[in-house]
Order: C-alpha cells, then structure tokens, then sequence
C-alpha cells in the first residue's frame, strides 16, 4: 500500500513509476468503500497559482479514480439566472450525494478573494466572508460532506513565465491550462491576493477543513502529494463510516409523550384562539390584502427582491386553505408551492438543507413551503428520526440558511397555525365524514396528535431558537379560518411593505 513516506520536491520519473501503480490502485479500493458505504461525500476544491497545474491535477484524478462516481464542479463569474439566487445557492444546487467525489474549480473562496484583491471588499466584509465560510464547512462536515482543500502553489514569477509558454498573442490558448486569476495584472493587486490568500489559510485552515499547500514546480511531486492527500481523506471517510452509532443515538427509541413533560407555558398555549372574523369583514379585509399582495409583488422594485413564505402548523390547521389564499394574488408564472414530506433516498444521501436550497427562486418569484426546513426540529425530533445532536445542531444552521436569504435580498416569513386540541378533533372527524375530504386525514395524523404535548413543546424550542429579526415567526390563531387566513395575508404585506 501507499504510505506517507517523504517526497522529493524533485520526484524523478522513475520514482513516479515506481510510486504511482500501488498508489493508483489504492486510490480505487477507497473509492470503491466510499461507493458501497454511501454515508460520506468528498469535495476537492482545487485552488493555487494559475500555471500550477491545476488543470492537469484533475486530469490526474480521472484517470486514477472511477469518473462514473467523480464530477467536476467548475464555477465562473455568475450567470445571469446564478446572480438572481442567493450566492451559495449554485454551490447547493451541485452538491454531490454520498458516495460521490466532487472537484471544484473556482470555489466559495474565489469572489471574497477576488474582491478584496481588487479592492472591492473591505477588511471587515472580507472577515465576515470567511467567518461564513468557517459556519458553512463547519455544516457540510456534520452533514458526512468530507472537504479536501488542496492549494497548489508556485512563485508568481514562475507561474506568470509557465503562462507566457502557453499563451498565444491572440489570447488563444497552446493546450488547456486553468485560469482564474489572469484580470489580477499589477503588482498591488497580485499583493492584495497573496495577503488576502494568507489571511484566508489562517482563518479557515480548521481541524475538520484545513488547508494543503501542495508544491506546484514538479508535476510528477505535485501530482502524488494531492493523490496521497486523497487517499487518506478516502481511507478517513472510510473508517467514519463504518464506526457505529454512538450509544445513545443508536438506542433512540420514539418518546412517549410523558418523556418530554412541559414545564412551563409554551407561546402557543398562550395564544387566545378564541379570535374570530365574521363574514363580512372577512371578505372585505381579504379581498384588501389579496390587492395589497398583486400591487407589490407585480411592481418593478419586486424584481430585485425575493419571498420566501415557510407554512408550518398543527395538522388540520388550515395551512392549505391559507396558501390558496396567498396563491390567488399571484401572477401563476411567477411563484411556486412546495410541498415537504419524507426524504426521499437522493435527499437522504445529501446534507439536510440540500433539498430545500435547490427550491430557492429567483429574485422577482416566490416559493411557498408547506412544511419546510424545521422538519428536523419537530417531526424528527419527536419521532426520534434523527439524534439528538442533529435537530440541536440544526436551529443554528437554519437560521444562518435564512440569514443568507435576507442578505440576498429575500423576505422569509414564517407561519405557525394553531389550533386547539378539541377543534383538531372535529376537524379529523369532518374528514372521515366527507368523502372528497378523506385524503386529508392519514393515519400518521392521529399518530402525531397521541403525541401533542412533544410537539408543542417542540415548537415552543423552535420558535424561541429561531425567531430572528430577518425571519421572525408570526403565530396564527386558526381556530377560526377566515381569522387565520385573514393574519397570514396582512402579515406578508406588511413584511414585504417593511
């Protein structure tokens, strides 16, 4: 087997025959355990010095791993359709599921260093930059998302003479070679990007992500350095997955009710759901808010903006009839409803939020969730669908999913509809009386409602963990429908008006 014997700088060639057969090989079997086990991904995300041989390193990978589980991920300037989405949306939307190895090219690095070579961004956004970057690996690792970050590394006079060979007069190319940073042309700017380079290692170099500098002067060293590098990230991802579950997660049993007592009043036991509107008014305030919801989300200052609109509630609390409410106000080609169930096996071999960043619309267009993100924090929580460590994890990293929709210009407003026990029950039994309303009413409703104190509890967690002022919640007392309709439709103006 390969082992991490010390490499020449000046690998010889026949060194490299000797080395590179056993390491080829190994490279195959650690692939092949991370295909069968399907519970890690990795990401390479090669980055370093134009003329380093970054180009020619994914090449090498090609041709020592099977390409039927490798992708590459290559990322320009943003696309018009990119640039109308929040900026990690296109890195979401590429994301491989477990089993499969990504390699990026132009990663989430690139525009934060590009930028404040450039002078474009400041000291302070450029930290914030990487402080987001830090919380975002810091998920994908939770998540089984395994990261590589390989910086292939040459002198700058090395690297801009290597390019000249290259390069024609009429800016046409000898041979394929990746170029990223060819507009950086002056010596403050190239001073900047090396600062900014060094800066971000320090930062964001973290014992589950660091950084590896890796010699770019002799392709053969090069090459066997970064596949070395991969064989152990293989073999690491290989031996996480096989180690069993902790104890406690592993004996998680579905909780009885009584397991999560409420020890003290919760926000919506202390909702009034005695609240009502009477016909009249309702049809008055409704049509005012539906004209209130065409005017703004038809306007030219809309087609900068995006909403997102999550709808969570008790069973039978009349979330549907709410979002067809919303739904009548909006041009049909510009919005879409999402309904949430179960993952399905691909959502299952992603991390968490994959599924629910792939559904984020342009700016100009909303999307509506019926049932959403906080799946993890309710149902898998109380079902014990997830452990314990995943849902308390998860309230951090959804609210930093919905601080990045704020920063991108988008309104999220969040609904909760709730109802009494005693008005759940006659609407559970209006269900099964009515024939065409017999769909509503699943078995796991009535599972769900033997276990009502979990939940509220539950959603008392969430709102008090998640509430922010980008995306607060807004509970709805829905005893009453043309009430709760009413409250979902003013909330959302004024959100939008704010």
């Amino acid at each position: 087997m390969f082992e991490s014997a010390t490499l020449p700088h000046d690998l010889s060639k026949e060194d490299f025959e000797k080395i590179e057969p056993r390491l080829h090989e190994d490279l195959l079997d650690a692939q092949f355990e991370l295909v069968e086990a399907r519970k890690k991904s990795i990401l390479i995300l090669i980055n370093g010095s134009d003329g380093a041989g970054k180009g020619e390193l994914l090449d090498r990978f090609y041709e020592w791993l099977d390409p039927h589980y490798l992708d590459t991920l290559s990322y320009f300037s943003p696309t018009q359709d990119e640039r109308q989405r929040p900026p990690y949306w296109r890195f979401w939307r590429d994301m491989p599921a477990h089993g499969r190895i990504g390699v990026v090219l132009g990663s989430w690095y690139h525009p934060a260093l590009d930028g404040r070579a450039r002078g474009l961004v400041s000291e302070a956004d450029f930290s914030q930059a990487l402080a987001d970057i830090n919380e975002f690996e810091t998920m994908l690792a939770a998540e089984g998302v395994m990261l590589l970050k390989l910086w292939l590394f040459l002198p700058d006079k090395e690297a801009r003479k290597r390019l000249k060979k290259v390069l024609r007069a009429d800016g046409s190319r000898k041979r394929p070679v990746v170029i990223e940073w060819n507009h950086i042309d002056t010596k403050k700017e190239r001073r900047r990007l090396n600062e900014a380079g060094l800066e971000m290692a320090e930062i964001t170099s973290t014992g589950q992500a660091p950084w590896y500098v890796v010699a770019g002067d002799n392709d053969r060293y090069r090459d066997v350095a970064a596949g070395k590098l991969l064989l152990d990230a293989l073999r690491k991802a290989g031996a996480e997955a096989t180690q069993p579950k902790p104890a406690k997660a592993k004996a998680a049993k579905p909780r009885a009710t009584e397991e999560i007592p409420l020890k003290t009043p919760t926000v919506i036991s202390a909702l009034n759901l005695t609240q009502s509107l009477d016909p009249d008014a309702y049809r008055e305030e409704l049509r005012h808010y539906q004209h209130a919801l065409t005017r703004i989300t038809t306007a030219k200052d809309f087609h900068d903006r995006g909403l997102v609109i999550a709808m969570e509630g008790n069973d039978a609390a009349g979330k549907g009839g709410a979002i067809l409410r919303i739904r009548e106000a909006l041009d049909p080609r510009a919005f879409r409803v999402h309904g949430i169930a179960a993952p399905t096996d691909e959502e299952r071999a992603h991390p968490y939020l994959w599924r629910f960043w792939r559904k984020i619309p342009m700016r100009g267009r909303t999307a509506i969730f019926d049932r959403t993100w906080y799946g993890r924090v309710l149902v898998e929580r109380v079902e014990s669908l997830c452990t314990e460590a995943d849902w308390r994890r998860a309230y951090d990293e959804i609210k930093d999913f919905e601080r990045q929709l704020a920063r991108a210009d988008y309104t999220v407003v969040k609904f909760w509809l709730a109802i009494s026990k005693d008005e759940q029950m006659q609407r559970f039994q209006a269900r099964e009386d009515t024939p065409v309303k017999r769909y509503k009413i699943t078995p796991e409703d009535w599972r769900n409602r033997a276990k009502w104190d979990a939940y509220e509890q539950a959603v008392n967690d969430m709102v008090n963990l998640t509430s922010t002022s980008r995306a607060p919640w807004t509970l709805v007392e829905a005893n009453d429908k043309y009430f709760s309709r009413v409250k979902v439709l003013r909330t959302i103006v004024e959100a939008l008006e704010g």
